[in-house]
């Protein structure tokens, strides 16, 4: 699967440029028009990296930058016309990993986000398991434990769970949880998400213990204690 990448900018003749270039090189991108949109696209379908334009209506590219970086550790391109040494601190300081300015070279950029990316994936050590409350997933032995008891699961449930385990109390819609399991669309009047979380759902509170798949009402469904 390849690399998702957001780029929020507000100037049409950027954004497709930028979306054009990079669906070119493989990559998966969304585009936002402002930091609003762009935090919402970020919740909702989380980027492997962000390129951020630091002059957006509303909420500005530096704000932004801040609530990205609180919520998470992906990486951020800062993309703006300011090139003066203040602006360049104050968005390293908002948390962003690099700063690119207008005009910029396509090759540049690209250079840019191969280097962010390699090294996320050299930083990212590979865990044999997560844990969530008393529930403990193995990724190599593909078992799943609530509590002492082991639960009984079927390859697709143990990804589905999977999915929420390495996303924990962020909610994960219909459409990523289609795209990254199923990796097709199923239409919009199936319902095998839903018959996946109440088999999972059965056997995670088979002895009664307190529900952890939360329903999001007309979004989908979270990882949390109640």
């Amino acid at each position: 699967m390849s690399d998702r990448i957001l780029v929020v900018e507000d100037e049409p003749k950027i954004a497709n440029l930028l979306r054009r270039g990079l669906l070119y090189e493989g990559y998966t991108v969304d585009v936002a028009v402002d930091g609003e949109n762009g935090l919402q696209m970020a919740r909702d379908t989380p980027p492997d990296l962000v390129i951020l334009d630091i002059m957006l209506p509303g909420i500005d590219g530096l704000e932004v930058c801040r609530r990205l970086r609180a919520a998470s550790d992906v990486p951020i391109v800062m993309l703006t016309a300011k090139d003066s040494i203040p602006d360049r601190v104050a968005g390293l300081d908002s948390g962003a990993d690099g700063y690119i300015s207008k005009p910029f070279s396509f090759e540049e950029l690209l250079a840019r986000i191969r280097a962010l990316l390699r090294r996320v994936r050299v930083n990212t050590v590979p865990r044999e398991e997560v844990r969530f409350g008393d529930l403990v997933l193995n990724y190599a032995t593909r078992e799943v434990l609530r509590g002492t008891r082991r639960l009984e699961l079927t390859a697709k449930e143990f990804d589905v769970l999977q999915l929420f385990m390495q996303h924990p109390r962020q909610v994960l819609t219909r459409d990523i949880i289609y795209e990254r399991i199923w990796d097709y669309d199923f239409g919009g009047e199936s319902n095998i998400i839903e018959v996946y979380i109440r088999y999972l759902r059965t056997k995670l509170e088979a002895n009664g213990e307190p529900r952890l798949l939360q329903t999001v009402r007309g979004v989908g469904y979270v990882l949390r204690e109640e």
